[in-house]
C-alpha cells in the first residue's frame, strides 16, 4: 500500500540561472476533498522546502482519478461521492491551494476534478507564487470511458501557456492522451512553451492481453518523450500511483488497466528527449526534483523548431478558435452573418474580403 513520504530525488544543475522544478507522484485521497486538499498542501511545502520553484500533479489528482471507468462505464453511487468531492474553481478549497502556494512562494500546476454546477471537467491550473490563478483550462475531450463522467473543455482552454515571471519561462499543460492528438500539441508548442506540464494518472506496466500499450506505462512515457522532442521543450511527466486500497475501494480487481498496485512513472525529459531524472519505484510517493537549464532548449531548437526553421506555414498550417462559448450568451455571432440574394449565410468580414479582390461587386 502507498504510504505518504517524502522520498526525493534530485537532479542538479550548478548553473545560476538554472529552474528548479518537482515532479509529483503519489497517490491522491480518494472521495474526499478536504482530505485532498490537505495533501496537496503538504506537498506543495515538501516542494518548496527542497527550493523548487514549481511542481507539477498528476491528473485529476484531487479527489483522484476515477479508475472504475474502465471496469464498468456506470456506477452512480461511485459518480455522486465523485462529484460531491470535486473541486469548484473559486470554492474555499481552492483558495486553500492558492494560499500555500503564495506563503511557500512556488508556482503550482494542479490538476483536479472542476466541479461547475453538478458537471464535471478534466481541469488544470497555473497557480502562481503570488497565489493568483494565472490559467484555467479543461481537457478538450475526455478519452474514451472518460466521457461517461467529464465534459469537453472550451475553445479558451487551447490558450494553456502562462509566461511565469517570476520562474522566468513560459509553461504550459496537458492532460493524459492529449498528447496524442497532433493539432492539440502544435497549438500548445505555437505558444512559445518552455516547460511542460504532463498530466497523466497511475498506469500499469503493458500486458498483452490487457488493455492497450498505448495506454499503459510505456505507451504514456512515450507521448511525453515525443512531445518534448517536437516541441522542444522540458517534460514534467507526472503521475499518479494506486495502492490495494484503491483498488479495493473501486473494485477494479476484474478490469484490464487499473487491477493491481503501483502506476507511478514521474519523471523529467530535456528537450532532446532524453529522461534526466531517476524514477522512483512504481508504488512509492515522493517527488522527483531538478535543476533546468533553458539553454538545453537552444541546443535542441537549433537542430529541430517546429516552430520555426523546421516548419513550411506557406505548405501547412492550423486554425483555432479560442473563445469561450458559454451556453447562454448575446447573438454576436448571429449579427456577424449576412444573408446574401441566393440565402447562403456567409460573415461579413468575408464578403469585405471578396469586394476587396473583386470577386463580389458592391
Amino acid at each position: 500500500m502507498a504510504t505518504e513520504s517524502s522520498h526525493s530525488i534530485i537532479y542538479t544543475n550548478e548553473k545560476s540561472e538554472a529552474i528548479r522544478v518537482a515532479v509529483v507522484q503519489a497517490e491522491p485521497v480518494y472521495f474526499d476533498l478536504q482530505g485532498a486538499v490537505g495533501k496537496a498542501i503538504r506537498i506543495i511545502e515538501d516542494a518548496a522546502n527542497q527550493g523548487a520553484q514549481l511542481v507539477a500533479f498528476p491528473e485529476v489528482w484531487i479527489p483522484g482519478y476515477p479508475y472504475w471507468i474502465w471496469t464498468r462505464g456506470c456506477d452512480i453511487e461511485m459518480v455522486q461521492r465523485y462529484i460531491k468531492n470535486s473541486l469548484s474553481i473559486g470554492s474555499d478549497e481552492m483558495k486553500r491551494i492558492c494560499a500555500a502556494a503564495a506563503k511557500n512562494s512556488i508556482t503550482v500546476v494542479l490538476g483536479y476534478s472542476e466541479r461547475d454546477g453538478n458537471s464535471l471537467f478534466l481541469g488544470q491550473c497555473h497557480i502562481g507564487s503570488d497565489g493568483v490563478i494565472k490559467m484555467k483550462r479543461r481537457k478538450i475531450k475526455p478519452t474514451h470511458m472518460e466521457r461517461t463522467i467529464f465534459g469537453d473543455g472550451g475553445g479558451d482552454s487551447l490558450l494553456n501557456v502562462v509566461n511565469d515571471e517570476k520562474i522566468g519561462a513560459k509553461i504550459g499543460s496537458l492532460c493524459c492522451w492529449e498528447h496524442s492528438q497532433p493539432l492539440l500539441k502544435f497549438h500548445t508548442h505555437s505558444q512559445g512553451e518552455e516547460i511542460h506540464i504532463a498530466a497523466w494518472p497511475a498506469q500499469l506496466p503493458h500486458e498483452e492481453g490487457k488493455g492497450l500499450w498505448s495506454t499503459a506505462n510505456e505507451g504514456s512515457l512515450n507521448l511525453s518523450v515525443t512531445y518534448a522532442v517536437e516541441g522542444g521543450c522540458y517534460v514534467l511527466h507526472a503521475c499518479s500511483i494506486i495502492s490495494k486500497n484503491c483498488v479495493d475501494l473501486m473494485k477494479t480487481h476484474e478490469g484490464d488497466q487499473y487491477y493491481a498496485s503501483g502506476g507511478g512513472g514521474s519523471c523529467i525529459i530535456r528537450p532532446d528527449g532524453k529522461i534526466i531524472s531517476e524514477r522512483l519505484p512504481d508504488d512509492v510517493e515522493g517527488l522527483i526534483v531538478a535543476d533546468l537549464d533553458l539553454n538545453d532548449i537552444l541546443r535542441s531548437n537549433a537542430y529541430l523548431d517546429t516552430q520555426g526553421h523546421y516548419s513550411r506555414p506557406d505548405l501547412l498550417w492550423l486554425g483555432s478558435d479560442t473563445r469561450a462559448k458559454p451556453r447562454v450568451r448575446p447573438d454576436q455571432y448571429e449579427r456577424a452573418l449576412i444573408v446574401t440574394n441566393d440565402n447562403i449565410p456567409v460573415t461579413r468580414s468575408l464578403v469585405r474580403y471578396l469586394i476587396k479582390y473583386n470577386y463580389l461587386n458592391k
